[in-house]
C-alpha cells in the first residue's frame, strides 16, 4: 500500500512512467529491440524505487496500554536526558529524556503516534539541512514539534514528537492539528527522502525506556517506552544498583 501523503510524487511519477513506457516500446518495436527492453526496464526501476519509498506496510500495534510504541522506523542514534532546553517548560520544568531515531531512504517514513494523545499545538522551525546524524541537525535543521498529552498505564503526561529534514528530506507533512486526538500507531504524517524523528518523554522513575542507542525499531509496532507502577520501578532501580 502507498500512503496518501505521497500522491504527488507516486501519482504524477506514475503518470510520466507510462509516458516513458510508452516511448520505450516505441524503441522497441521500430528503432532497436536492445534499446527498447533497456529503456523501460530503466523506467520500470526507477519508478519502483520511487514507489517503495512512499510504501505504508500494515502494523501489529500492541495491545498493552501501559506502553509506548515508535512513532518513526529506524536506528535509535542517541538517548538523552535534558535539562536545560526550550521544551522543559512544557514539561513544567523537569527533566525530559530525549530519543532520536535516525531514517534512512530505505526505511518507511511514516509518523505514528506513540500512545494515545491529543495535540495541545504544534511548532514549525525553519532551519538549515545537516545530515540528520549530525549532531546539530537536532537544534538547527528545519522541523515540526508536535506537543501534545499523551496518556499510558493510567498516567497522563506531556510528550513532544518532533519531526526533523535531513540532508534529502526537504519536506515535512504533519496532519497533527490543534486539538486533534490520535490512538496508538495511528498515522498523523511523514518525512520524505531521509530524516530525523525524536520522541520527549518525561524523567520520571514511572516512564521506563526499553530501547538503547543503536536498536532498530517500527513505527507503530517496536515498544518503546512503558509505564510502570512506581512500585515495580522502585524495586528496578534497586535491582539496577
Amino acid at each position: 500500500m502507498l500512503t496518501r501523503y505521497g500522491i504527488r510524487e507516486w501519482g504524477v511519477g506514475g503518470l510520466l512512467a507510462l509516458v516513458l513506457l510508452g516511448g520505450s516500446a516505441y524503441l522497441y518495436l521500430r528503432v532497436d529491440t536492445t534499446v527498447g527492453i533497456v529503456v523501460g526496464s530503466f523506467v520500470v526501476l526507477v519508478y519502483f524505487c520511487l514507489a517503495a519509498f512512499f510504501r505504508d506496510p500494515p502494523r501489529r500495534v500492541p495491545d498493552d496500554p501501559a506502553v509506548l510504541v515508535a512513532p518513526a522506523d529506524g536506528v535509535v542514534r542517541d538517548i538523552e536526558l535534558l535539562k536545560h532546553e526550550d521544551e522543559n517548560e512544557f514539561f513544567d520544568g523537569k527533566g525530559v529524556v530525549r530519543i532520536g531515531v535516525f531514517l534512512s531512504v530505505l526505511d518507511v517514513h511514516i509518523n505514528r503516534a506513540p500512545c494515545p494523545v491529543k495535540v495541545e499545538k504544534r511548532v514549525y522551525r525553519e532551519g538549515t539541512f545537516h545530515d540528520a546524524r549530525h549532531p546539530k541537525a537536532t537544534s538547527e535543521n528545519e522541523a515540526m514539534a508536535i506537543f501534545c498529552r499523551g496518556e499510558a498505564g493510567g498516567e497522563k503526561f506531556p510528550l513532544i514528537v518532533r519531526q526533523i529534514s535531513g540532508a534529502i528530506a526537504r519536506r515535512i507533512v504533519c496532519r497533527a492539528d490543534e486539538g486533534g486526538e490520535f490512538a496508538r500507531g495511528e498515522r498523523f504524517g511523514m518525512i520524505k527522502f531521509g530524516s530525523r524523528t525524536e520522541l520527549f518523554l518525561p524523567a520520571e522513575k514511572w516512564m521506563q525506556v526499553l530501547v538503547k542507542v543503536g536498536d532498530r525499531v517500527y513505527a507503530g509496532e517496536t515498544v518503546m517506552s512503558k509505564v510502570v507502577k512506581l512500585q515495580d520501578a522502585e524495586e528496578k532501580s534497586k535491582g539496577d544498583d
